[in-house]
């Protein structure tokens, strides 16, 4: 028997852009992804856009009823900065302020610890036509909204997060194609890298100055990266895709500080971002109270097999590339590798580097593709779910046992949601959505899930 300690969360994630969806007269305005797909819906899976979602916007009362129904504990969702403040500045949607409350109400009284998050990749599309976050006024305009969500929605939020996954829209924005503005500029990247971290700091300071009992941490993508091998080249370049993927928002964000290999990176490549004193003090002065680990797959890493072009606009490819293990277990709807000592490597590093920051696993999942097949009886029999979380708890007993500092396990997600550019090609849930009739089904995970919860713990039988 796998035993968790007494007190230990179980639960789901999900974000406000990927389930709320949109209806008449709701009061929303485009975020970038709303913008995105309006203007160029063949760049998404299936051309499946955002406006429907998961239609939780709807089916809200229901879908709670079902974090019931699955033996959730906890629960993360996000608010969507463009439906509580359309143009990202100004008016409040007064729709959504009924809405966020009356959800966060429900769920606050069914016992269930809520987690706000207040960013999740969803700009408001007005602040993007102005530069988005390469520009220090959406710093501002963030740390307004923060403050109003304060205002609105503390008394019924157990705790807040600033951002999820904050280095995704900096790798997949300006080193890649996969967010706005998908461009490669890497002096934008570590401005709007920088620039998310003192929105985050700042709002910190903000809730602390209203509420120094309330709790806000940050989320973080924690990938840990192993090199290729025990030679120099490939270790250093295992250390510096860690200070990229992980060390570029987990030090400022926990230490307050910077890594300075990070800082001569930039200055070498002169990429460094504007920065004024006074910020670096905010972000020394107002380090988070806990973290959001995701953790999906690690990053395995090997020297630049060429020299690099010197022509050529600098990217993290300058000092390391992927490496794919040839005996890699490999989910082959996602392409992602699953390695479950990962969740043991990352807890260990927390311990030992960040000073053992209370920290809860706030996503871990599997995505598959035409889950239909396996429909029995009405139900979706996704044994391959349940083996995939047991075999990822059992790493994470063993790092709790041995002092790591982790107090939940949040799956990712409690219903089949909207995957930004890849739609509804892989499904997550422990409920199954039906696109077509928005008929939710529990499938045999979800069960499974409650009794989990049910034992705060599991067995191998």
């Amino acid at each position: 028997m796998y035993q968790f300690p007494e007190g230990f969360l179980w639960g789901t994630s999900t974000s406000g852009p990927q389930t709320e969806g949109r209806t008449e007269n709701d009061g929303k305005g485009n975020s970038i992804w709303d913008y995105w797909y309006q203007n160029e819906p063949e760049k998404f899976f299936n051309q499946v856009g955002p406006e429907e979602a998961s239609t939780f916007y709807k089916h809200w009362e229901e879908d709670i009823d079902s974090l019931e129904a699955t033996g959730q504990t906890v629960f993360r969702t996000s608010i969507q900065w463009s439906r509580l403040i359309p143009e990202g500045v100004g008016k409040v949607n007064s729709e959504a302020v009924s809405f966020y409350h009356n959800v966060f109400q429900k769920i606050h009284k069914k016992g269930i610890h809520l987690i706000v998050n207040l960013y999740h990749f969803d700009l408001p599309y007005a602040l993007y036509k102005n530069g988005g976050w390469e520009n220090k006024d959406t710093v501002k305009a963030y740390v307004t909204y923060a403050s109003k969500c304060f205002e609105l929605f503390n008394d019924v939020v157990d705790e807040w997060t600033t951002f999820n996954e904050p280095i995704v829209p900096v790798e997949m924005g300006y080193f890649n194609f996969y967010h706005l503005p998908g461009t490669i500029d890497a002096k934008k990247a570590f401005q709007v890298a920088y620039n998310t971290q003192l929105a985050s700091s700042q709002a910190v300071k903000e809730l602390h100055k209203i509420d120094k009992t309330k709790k806000i941490g940050i989320i973080i993508n924690l990938t840990p990266a192993y090199p290729r091998s025990s030679q120099e080249a490939d270790v250093k370049a295992a250390q510096i895709a860690d200070l990229f993927q992980s060390r570029s928002f987990l030090d400022p964000s926990v230490k307050g500080v910077y890594p300075d290999e990070l800082i001569a990176i930039a200055k070498a490549h002169n990429v460094s971002p504007e920065i004024t004193p006074t910020e670096l003090i905010d972000i020394k002065e107002n380090t988070v109270d806990f973290l959001g680990v995701n953790y999906y797959q690690p990053l395995r890493v090997q020297a630049p097999t060429y020299m690099p072009n010197p022509e050529a606009p600098f990217t993290p490819a300058y000092y390391y590339e992927p490496f794919s293990l040839p005996t890699a277990k490999v989910n082959p709807y996602r392409g992602w590798e699953i390695y479950e000592r990962g969740i043991y490597d990352i807890a260990e590093n927390l311990k030992d580097n960040y000073g053992n920051i209370p920290w809860l696993l706030t996503e871990n999942g599997m995505g598959v593709e035409n889950e239909e097949r396996f429909i029995e009886n009405g139900e979706i029999q996704d044994d391959y779910r349940i083996d995939f979380v047991k075999d990822h708890l059992r790493w994470l007993h063993r790092a709790i046992e041995e002092g790591a500092n982790c107090h939940g396990y949040m799956m990712w997600t409690f219903i089949d949601c909207w995957s930004w550019l890849n739609a509804y090609k892989n499904r997550y849930g422990l409920v199954a959505l039906d696109l077509d009739t928005q008929k939710r089904t529990i499938k045999k995970s979800g069960r499974w899930f409650k009794e989990l919860s049910s034992h705060n713990g599991f067995s191998d039988d």
